[in-house]
């Protein structure tokens, strides 16, 4: 039949200028923040809702439109996910205030979801398990690119143009893709038609939104009571962990369960869903205290922060497919475990290098490394993964790997956050201290006490801010002593809270490559037959 002669190659490029649209937005939204904050005169509050509206209703819909796409056809709702996500992104440009950004915000995580999961599942279907590697390879070498292309697309469109075409330059490219669409990809109808599991839907989506919810705000809230609400952030985790639990109980009951649990008796699939999860964990806790540091500490602008992180990502790009191909030739088992140190010890250099007087050329080797790490883990996971599914399942297996990725990341961003906020407790106060010993005895108590009560604000540390508000209305001659002395305490103690943060995500990713011994790996004879198969040049039919 037309449908099944269609080259998928073609077809993944069509899939992948999708997924590139919504990886794009994950990273280049971060460097308009300046900008869209002063333009929309938008609140610290109101920026941290524009960010996070986004991952938290990307997040709770993911395994949800996982199963729509089963049910309705994915090539259906990827169009449907790459319509909404264009004009969601049309109407973020569009905004008047921080409320109609907010809500586009929210439409674009809506259109995110319902695309995301669609795409492993159609290339599920369209590729043999002993070719996948290859095509998940290009998948994950997109996401590189798009990290990649984020701060320093957005860096260079908000220097010379206007923050709004972040979001602008999404509608052509969405536009296109979703003729294309229509064009090369094949309606694929895997399986039966299914029922609605509508109470699964409710317990899944009210389980990870108050987890989510909870681990993405709590420092905000001091992981206390929300605003005049009684509720309090541990009570919204906790109800959200009593709902996921709710929900596996339910699922064992159920003919037509929205998550089948026999996935995870795939021992693979549910390896390859804790590695993905801890990776992330790894990479967001990364990025967080160290696109800080590169703007706060060494005065990078946003765009030379993303430059300097570049090589990590083209790093990436370059070596997925590669990793990608093996992992199809000999089993992503032992380039995975791999894959994972490297990583770690790419970040773990990074981190011993980090100093006052740092460049963007101290990080450029443990950059590469990092980023040959994450080029060999993605790709094989993703293989892992998804090679034992039937593709019936794919769309809903596919949709469970991307939200455990989505929660490790909400999980790293929290955690990690706050480990840095204690530990820059302590070290600002010890070194407002050491310092203070410099200044006329009349100031010293004043100095020590902006740093020691700098932690119930949050450290909303900027480009150009030093940490703490010294006090006013001081003689010119002491305010210029006490902002030097000040940079010079944020200075060492944000670094000194940066290197002990960052051991508790290294040790994570060291304990993590370990898991990966516990992959099944294929029968010799599969993986001898792809080695003679590769030698052969597969042409599709026209």
């Amino acid at each position: 039949m037309a449908e099944s002669r269609r080259n998928p190659w073609v077809v993944l490029v069509v899939l992948v200028t999708g997924f590139f649209m919504i990886m794009l937005d994950t990273t280049i939204v971060n460097v308009a923040i300046p900008a869209m904050s002063a333009g929309l005169k938008i609140s610290l509050d109101g920026i941290l809702w524009v960010l996070n509206a986004y991952i938290l209703v990307y997040a709770v819909l993911l395994i949800t439109a996982g199963r729509l796409g089963d049910l309705y056809g994915q090539r259906n709702l990827f169009a449907a996910g790459l319509a909404i996500f264009t004009i969601a992104s049309a109407l973020c440009g569009l905004s008047q205030d921080e409320n109609q950004l907010i809500a586009a915000r929210v439409l674009q995580g809506v259109g995110g979801a319902l695309l995301v999961p669609q795409t492993l599942a159609i290339l599920t279907s369209l590729f043999p398990p002993e070719r996948r590697g290859a095509a998940f390879g290009i998948w994950a070498g997109v996401a590189g690119l798009a990290t990649l292309a984020g701060p320093t697309i957005g860096g260079a469109i908000v220097t010379y143009v206007d923050w709004r075409w972040i979001f602008f330059v999404n509608v052509p490219i969405g536009i296109a893709a979703l003729v294309a669409t229509f064009i090369i990809v094949p309606d694929l109808r895997p399986g039966r038609r299914h029922g609605w599991d509508v109470v699964g839907i409710f317990l899944a989506t009210g389980g990870l939104f108050g987890m989510v919810f909870g681990l993405i705000e709590g420092e905000r809230f001091n992981w206390g009571q929300i605003g005049s609400y009684v509720v309090t952030i541990p009570e919204v985790i906790g109800l959200g962990v009593v709902l996921l639990i709710l929900f596996v109980i339910w699922e064992r009951f159920q003919t037509e369960p929205l998550v089948p649990l026999s996935l995870f008796e795939e021992r693979n699939f549910a390896v390859a869903n804790w590695i993905g999860a801890s990776i992330a964990f790894g990479m967001m806790s990364l990025f967080l205290p160290i696109v800080i540091y590169l703007q706060s500490v060494l005065g990078f602008s946003a765009l030379t922060a993303g430059l300097t992180l570049a090589p990590m990502s083209l790093t990436s790009m370059v070596v997925a497919p590669f990793a990608g191909r093996m992992a199809d030739r000999i089993g992503g088992k032992y380039i995975l475990m791999t894959g994972v140190f490297v990583f770690a010890i790419g970040f773990g250099t990074l981190t011993i290098v980090a100093g006052p007087d740092s460049t963007w050329l101290t990080f450029l080797v443990p950059a590469i490394v990092a980023g040959a790490g994450m080029g060999m883990t993605f790709a094989p996971m993703t293989t892992v993964a998804m090679r034992n599914i039937e593709p019936r399942m794919a769309g809903t297996a596919s949709a469970v790997l991307n939200t455990t990725r989505q929660v490790g990341q909400a999980v790293g961003s929290a955690v990690v956050g706050a480990v840095l906020q204690n530990r820059l407790a302590i070290t600002l106060h010890d070194e407002a201290v050491s310092h203070a010993s410099a200044l006329p005895p009349a100031f010293r108590d004043q100095f020590i006490a902006a740093f020691s009560s700098v932690a119930s604000s949050g450290f909303q540390i900027g480009t150009g801010e030093n940490g703490a508000k010294l006090p006013s209305g001081l003689p010119p001659a002491v305010a210029q002593q006490l902002t030097a002395l000040a940079h010079d305490v944020f200075v060492t103690g944000y670094i000194d809270a940066l290197k002990q943060t960052l051991v508790l995500p290294i040790v994570v990713l060291a304990l993590t490559a370990f898991t990966a011994l516990l992959i099944k790996r294929r029968p010799r004879q599969v993986a001898q037959e792809y080695a003679r198969a590769s030698d052969e040049v597969t042409v599709a039919a026209s």
